[in-house]
């Protein structure tokens, strides 16, 4: 499985449409996804489903 961003990806959190920029990606797998760390929020992680890419 893959994950759909990278490390330095500009993407937009979908809940309050803010622009953030990916630090790490982690698979979990017991819940068989991706969660990911952004630069603007250090201590917060966020799934796929919760962010979109940024064009």
């Amino acid at each position: 499985m893959k994950s759909k961003f990278q490390v330095n990806d500009k993407v937009i959190i979908k809940t309050s449409g803010e622009t953030v920029t990916i630090t790490k990606s982690s698979y979990i797998t017991n819940m068989k996804r991706y969660s990911y760390t952004v630069k603007e929020y250090p201590s917060t992680f966020y799934f796929e489903d919760e962010i979109k890419p940024s064009n």
